[in-house]
């Protein structure tokens, strides 16, 4: 039992090391998903008020127009919705150690930005003191739980003496 506690302590141990890592990527993915929306953004809203609209009754002109217009609309109510939630994400990664991005796991749920990053993401050794922070953090989480399986699915199979015996 110990043999197999401790090999899902390495496991979780492999996993938690890559955290820093990860969420490096996925912050700079973010921060340049961010950045490209801000230029549609600012393009549009350039174009909004060059025409003396503001960036609602802009939407609502594009809406009233062709099916184009309509879909436009949609589309770039889509990319205003989009760059407000990324820029809120990256707000609060900014200058979080990898520690306190842990903590935040719903600022790493942009879906396609995750599937990019892990789709480029390889595994390295952690040499980062916050790489081998997590890798300690990963093996005791991990012993810990496969630990705690095992010990209550054996202790569900122990054999219970019947009646107690007198002497």
């Amino acid at each position: 039992m110990r043999a197999l506690a401790l090999a899902g302590g390495i496991a979780a141990c492999a996993g938690f090391s890559q955290f820093p890592e990860y969420s490096q990527q996925y912050y700079q993915r973010l921060s340049g998903a961010v950045d490209e929306l801000a230029v549609i953004v600012a393009d549009f809203d350039r174009d909004a008020t060059a025409l003396g609209l503001d960036r609602g009754a802009a939407i609502q002109q594009l809406e009233l127009g062709s099916a184009m217009g309509e879909a436009r609309a949609l589309s770039m109510s889509r990319v205003f919705k989009r760059h407000d939630r990324l820029s809120e994400d990256l707000s609060q990664l900014q200058g979080r150690t990898s520690l306190e991005r842990a903590f935040t796991p719903w600022r790493f749920t942009e879906p396609k930005l995750a599937q990019e990053t892990l789709a480029d993401f390889r595994p390295a050794v952690p040499l980062t003191f916050e790489g081998i922070g997590f890798a300690a953090m990963g093996l005791a989480v991990g012993y810990g739980l496969i630990s705690i399986v095992f010990g209550f699915v054996a202790n569900l199979f122990r054999r219970k003496d019947r009646a107690p015996q007198v002497n």
